[in-house]
């Protein structure tokens, strides 16, 4: 087996606000969307796409659920300039920027519809001696 790509599909209430989201703040681009979905791209990330809840191409138990318990995470090359260019576009930091014992740097935001998106650097091993 050969993958071609590669994507998350989460199911939200207003997949415009998500699409949007994406597009204004992480460079997403729409790639395709009609009624109740969207599918967005970036050359360096995998696809995101969003599915409105309830559509019929999603499995009979999911349609109800919304993305819960999901966290996309992106791993960027300057963590701390990604925070503060969030920050002046006046998206909520949902999880302040923080460093874990095992070297992980992130912060997390959330999309208008839960959604929660971390961004992650690792610490070098000079910094954690």
């Amino acid at each position: 087996m050969k993958i071609a790509s590669a994507a998350v599909c989460l199911t939200v209430d207003d997949v415009p606000a998500s699409a949007a989201f994406l597009i204004r703040h992480f460079g997403f681009q729409e790639a395709m969307a009609a009624e109740g979905f969207a599918s967005l791209g970036r050359e360096d990330a995998p696809n995101v796409i969003f599915l409105q809840r309830g559509i019929e191409v999603l499995p009979e138990g999911f349609r109800d659920q919304h993305a819960a318990g999901v966290i996309i995470v992106f791993t960027v090359t300057d963590l701390e300039a990604e925070y503060e260019r969030l920050q002046s576009e006046g998206v909520s930091i949902t999880m302040p920027l923080r460093e874990e014992p095992w070297g992980e740097r992130l912060f997390q935001v959330t999309d208008p519809n839960g959604v929660t998106l971390q961004l992650v650097a690792w610490a070098t091993p000079d910094s954690n001696q």
